[in-house]
């Protein structure tokens, strides 16, 4: 019924308001095409030609009966009409100037275009995937670049990271960008660009020998480190100042390096129950024998730890940064595999799949207290069931143990294997702080069997020592 109402609606005649409206607009369009053609009538110099024709044909016609008046007209009209040739001219020389420029910054931008697509929105993301939705994806059709959340607070030296010639040699930027991974943008984005080769380089030392070898010079590229070569960063740990893992490179029989988790804590008979110094072979010896086979240490330093144990069968993977050092390329040089991760990444295992995570010095109270317990949670998470966790040297202060950190440990949900604490006695009188330190020694256990906390956790064995 109302579609039969508005078809006769539509058949009914036009009133006269719109027919009047309708002329209207017709003689509007009417004097805008008059007005047009007179001016191009006066600006073409038809205008004037039409003038001198109709003044040889008819002499005495005057418009405004004025011969001086018309003369004036004349040269008006010749005037516009140099004029109007004159922008016709000059409107054609920048229409060509146009189009040049539209050409030449479009072959810029399809240089830029071909060379470095928008380097940031390229490692960002997100990228269309060739073959359409991925059900592996969550039948997503795109897929985006891991890049760390932090990446987007530090925009500018995000784009300087970024600023590089694509297909070529990658800047020299190490510890810059090991600064921004420390800042939280971890793991930085992919680069398409090639670091520079050492000049001289050689091939490795073949195993076993590279274990205890220290690597030539020519191996990498010092730029970032204020030592240009191995021999003085194996000096550095006789000399005076504070340096990250100082004694480290010093792989001698006369260095520290040699001997770490070999040592009895002092002890003649080679039992180390009592000390804080645990030794490898003691550890491996309280789980059953064989069910260490793979692991991780982090903050492993230049690879002694995993060094020791590939001696025994076992392979390490060692996470280390390059504090004005070539940990990860050292590490790499003695045959062992190094991650270059921060502690506050991510550990890239999946669930369960490790026998053995160690940790010296790294994991301990100079991490705040909800980043430290992350970490504890995600070793947990690594480690299979019956998985040992090492967590060697730890240090606080004497009342943060009981305030906070065995809670800690008790949340996790590790069992104690071996547990052993030592005071530190300053052999100077220094501050009451570094006084009250306490050293820990913790053989942790992942429990064989679920539970949403582990067991009570006291002072296990005490000791105590002087200084140095």
């Amino acid at each position: 019924m109302g579609r039969s109402m508005d078809y006769d609606n539509a058949k009914k005649p036009r009133s006269d308001q719109q027919q009047q409206q309708q002329r209207r607009s017709r003689a509007v369009v009417l004097l805008l095409v008059l007005t047009n053609l007179a001016s191009i009538l006066v600006f073409s110099g038809a205008g004037a030609a039409l003038h001198a024709h109709v003044g040889r044909r008819y002499p005495a016609l005057h418009a405004w009966g004025s011969s001086k008046l018309l003369r004036e007209l004349n040269a008006t009209g010749l005037a516009l009409a140099a004029s109007h040739a004159e922008v016709v001219d000059l409107s054609s020389r920048l229409s060509a100037a146009n189009k040049q420029l539209e050409a030449i910054l479009g072959g810029s931008a399809a240089k830029r275009e071909a060379g470095a697509p928008s380097r940031r929105r390229a490692a960002a993301g997100p990228h269309r995937l060739p073959l359409g939705p991925s059900q592996r994806l969550g039948a997503e059709s795109e897929m985006f670049p891991a890049l760390g959340q932090a990446c987007h607070r530090h925009r500018g030296e995000l784009e300087q990271y970024m600023n590089y010639t694509a297909g070529g040699e990658c800047p020299s930027d190490e510890a810059f960008a090991q600064r921004l991974m420390l800042k939280g943008c971890e793991p930085l984005p992919r680069r398409r660009c090639r670091p520079r080769t050492p000049a001289g380089y050689v091939e490795p030392t073949p195993l076993p020998a590279s274990l205890w070898a220290i690597p030539p010079d020519t191996s990498i590229v010092w730029d970032a480190y204020t030592c240009k070569n191995y021999s003085c960063l194996v000096s550095r740990g006789r000399a005076k100042g504070s340096y990250d893992c100082k004694d480290c490179f010093d792989l001698g029989l006369g260095g520290r390096e040699k001997d770490r988790w070999m040592r009895r804590g002092g002890k003649d008979d080679g039992d180390d129950r009592g000390s804080l110094d645990y030794t490898i072979d003691g550890v491996l010896a309280a789980v059953p024998r064989g069910t260490v086979r793979i692991g991780l240490d982090i903050g492993g330093g230049s690879g002694t730890f995993a060094a020791r144990m590939r001696e025994r069968g076992v392979t390490v993977v060692t996470t280390t940064m390059n504090f004005d050092g070539p940990f990860n390329s050292f590490v790499a040089s003695r045959g062992l595999v190094p991650m270059h991760v921060s502690v506050a990444a991510r550990l890239p295992f999946f669930d369960g799949t490790l026998d053995l995570v160690h940790s010296m010095h790294v994991l301990s109270s100079w991490i705040p207290d909800a980043v430290l317990e992350l970490a504890l949670f995600d070793v947990y998470r690594v480690l299979r069931p019956g998985g040992v966790f090492w967590l060697d040297h730890f240090f606080c202060l004497g009342a943060q143990l009981d305030a906070t950190y065995l809670p800690m440990f008790e949340r996790i949900g590790f069992e104690k294997l071996r547990w052993n604490a030592c005071w530190c006695q300053a052999a100077s009188s220094i501050s009451h702080l570094f006084k009250s330190r306490i050293f820990t020694d913790y053989c942790l256990l992942k429990p064989l069997r679920a539970h949403s906390q582990g067991v009570g956790f006291g002072w296990g064995t005490t000791c105590s020592f002087e200084e140095q």
